[in-house]
């Protein structure tokens, strides 16, 4: 079985609200990630690349916080 094709049978969660959880989880674990590269591009005088990763993080910002907006409808029934 591959990835792709795992609907619960081996992590024991085939519910979609865990996978809007994961999400959530990567888009902010993805802000973090980046915020340190962001300050790798400034030490450097890197202002295209530095902005290009702060774009970058405002969009992983906005993803968890549309994904946690959607799951918390989701967990109240919504």
């Amino acid at each position: 079985m591959t990835s792709s094709s795992e609907t619960g049978g081996v992590t024991g969660t085939p519910d979609k609200d865990y996978n809007l959880i994961w999400y959530v989880e990567a888009c902010l674990s993805n802000a973090l990630r980046l915020e340190t590269y962001i300050q790798d591009a400034e030490r450097e005088k890197d202002t295209e690349t530095a902005d290009l990763f702060r774009k970058a993080q405002a969009d992983s910002r906005k993803g968890a916080e549309l994904g946690k907006t959607l799951l918390k409808s989701r967990l109240n029934g919504g």
